[in-house]
């Protein structure tokens, strides 16, 4: 870590702070300039304290990082891209983009084996559908729950597509992993340090949305938790962040998917629909993620979009769907990611 003293700062203050740095496990190594100071600390600070502490005196304007915070999450922790098998499904590491696809909420038996069907003949490998689900108001739809769950089973036996579903509370880990191929912890709950620990120790890959306000190093500290626990099969996906903007419902990342491919090792996966808000601007984003290297895609799908239970302006209707799967088959064999 190096820490900058503050211009103008006499030879006892320097002191203090070079003391302050051996106190806490590190050799000191100043560097006393005419006008401003710096005192480098050097040690691992994976184990010793950190020394954001310092902060607090007086003299110090800033302390800064040298390594960094997330440490299994980085490439420089493996030598080659995770791929995820998710039973012979396989994310990441250069193979084919992945269509994740499927309402926001399991509605019903008709509504999800209809769209269960369409998604896997238009080229979709994994079912996603919310059968619990996180709702701003209290008065909206919630999910099936258990019910929902049994569903998500029926469809997959129905027509082999692996099943991604919300991960609410640590409470149900076990129950929504009997049943899910792959658990999703939502924007609302990318910083339940709690849950995190509690998906992870499922053993089942995990799908870990950005928060809604989130920073990439939040984020990438997501992952660190659920990689500190031993489970390795860690996505990450973006889904669009809060800003000023209101045309839109987020404001889709591609800078965040850009970052995340070359700061870590783990897939990374595009939620468009959760990423705008609107059904029109998929296409496009869905586009947008693959050029900027995607390993997958999260595509809201409902078969009447219009008298969907919840988010039904951001889900496309099956023709749409197939139509997009393959707008994007040019563009896959461009990048190099098609079957």
């Amino acid at each position: 870590m190096i820490v900058i003293i503050k211009s103008h700062t006499d030879r006892a203050g320097i002191d203090e702070v070079i003391a302050e740095v051996k106190r806490l496990g590190y050799q000191p190594r100043p560097i006393i300039g005419e006008l401003q100071s710096v005192v480098a600390a050097i040690g691992d600070e994976t184990t010793h304290n950190s020394l954001e502490s310092l902060n607090a005196l007086p003299q110090v304007e800033r302390v800064l990082r040298v390594q960094k915070r997330w440490k299994l999450v980085s490439k420089e922790a493996r030598s080659s891209p995770t791929v995820i098998d998710v039973d012979g499904v396989k994310i990441g590491g250069g193979a084919p983009v992945v269509l994740m696809a499927g309402p926001c909420s399991v509605e019903s038996e008709e509504q999800l084996l209809e769209t269960a069907h369409a998604v896997r003949a238009a080229g979709a490998t994994i079912l996603r559908g919310g059968a619990f689900k996180p709702r701003t108001s209290p008065y909206e739809f919630q999910g099936l729950g258990k019910d929902g769950l049994r569903l998500l089973a029926l469809a997959k036996k129905a027509t082999g597509l692996k099943i991604v579903t919300e991960l609410l509370s640590e409470h149900d880990a076990d129950l929504v992993a009997e049943t899910a191929d792959i658990l999703q912890i939502g924007a609302r709950n990318a910083q339940n340090f709690r849950l995190l620990v509690a998906a992870a120790k499922t053993g089942k890959p995990i799908l870990l949305k950005r928060g809604l306000s989130q920073r990439v190093e939040e984020w990438l500290l997501g992952a660190e938790y659920i990689l500190s626990e031993g489970n390795s099969n860690v996505m990450l996906c973006e889904r669009g962040i809060r800003t000023f903007e209101t045309y839109t419902r987020n404001t889709l990342d591609l800078a965040a998917v850009a970052i995340a491919k070359s700061e870590t090792h783990l897939p990374v996966i595009v939620d468009p629909s959760q990423g705008c808000g609107r059904a029109d601007l998929v296409p496009a984003l869905c586009a947008g993620a693959v050029a900027v290297g995607a390993d997958g895609l999260l595509i809201e799908v409902h078969p009447r979009p219009a008298e969907a239970l919840s988010d039904g302006q951001q889900q496309i209707d099956f023709a749409r769907f197939a139509q997009l799967a393959e707008s994007l088959q040019p563009l896959l064999r461009t990048v190099g990611r098609s079957a």
